[in-house]
């Protein structure tokens, strides 16, 4: 609608707006050759700063090397900037964008650069491996794992407040129990929330375990339940990513 409002009034201007319009169609599409470009081209170089992520964490590497990974990552940040600015150019609604799932993702890849910049502090530096969320914008498999998530949302949300209540219920549960038992691995519920959370999603580490009946009737309940916490959230994934895909079956149809 905007180009043929400008073309009414003068051609010049239609040669300036179409450029911008050509620009967003590369950037937020996938339909075109340039767009597929730009997005294997983001996505390969994604992969190489997670390989030269893991190479500078080497105990001892040449300090070439370690100059050209530098080298690398500015050349990276650059980038990741640059697409990050030109998403925002782009964007429809740019408040929109700034809080959105992708442009905090896109934000995050290359905000910790510039807080770690003359500094040499590891936790931010590890803030960098952000950057491989940005795959999950790529790709249609991933794209149907998006749209599952926000189908299954409400569903996800309730069960992991479900889930909550009841590792806090498990490890009230196994204090209880243990307590008087074991005073040193159940001194409090916070001690017993590991239990809960090791015993709920059935990894069992054994570093902690029950030696009283009570506690352990208690954790073979609390085992059972686990079973289910683990299957429950796995079919509601699963359901929403059988309609995500007849959703994307059906609107392939409709074109």
């Amino acid at each position: 609608m905007a180009v043929r409002e400008e073309s009414e009034t003068a051609d010049g201007v239609v040669t300036r707006v179409r450029p911008f319009l050509r620009l967003k169609a590369v950037i937020e599409r996938r339909d075109s050759r340039a767009g597929r470009l730009f997005d294997g081209g983001i996505q390969f170089l994604i992969i190489l700063n997670l390989i030269a992520f893991s190479i500078d964490t080497l105990p001892s590497i040449p300090e070439n090397l370690r100059i050209t990974l530098a080298g690398f990552e500015i050349f990276s940040i650059v980038i990741f900037t640059l697409e990050y600015l030109t998403r925002l150019l782009v964007a429809d609604s740019r408040p929109r964008f700034i809080f959105s799932f992708f442009g905090l993702v896109d934000l995050a890849a290359t905000l910790p650069f510039y807080l770690a910049f003359g500094m040499d502090l590891r936790a931010i530096r590890a803030l960098r491996l952000l950057r491989l969320l940005k795959l999950l914008r790529y790709g249609p498999a991933i794209n149907r794992f998006h749209r599952a998530f926000f189908i299954a949302r409400d569903e996800l949300i309730l069960f992991g407040t479900a889930a909550m209540i009841v590792l806090f219920l498990a490890a009230t549960g196994i204090y209880f129990f243990e307590n008087e038992a074991q005073p040193e691995a159940f001194q409090s519920v916070f001690h017993a929330l590991w239990w809960a959370v090791a015993t709920l999603t059935t990894v069992g580490y054994g570093d902690v375990y029950p030696v009283t009946v009570g506690g352990r009737v208690f954790t073979a309940f609390v085992v059972i339940v686990g079973l289910g916490i683990v299957a429950v959230p796995t079919g509601l994934f699963a359901s929403a990513l059988s309609k995500a895909r007849a959703e994307e079956d059906e609107a392939k149809r409709r074109k």
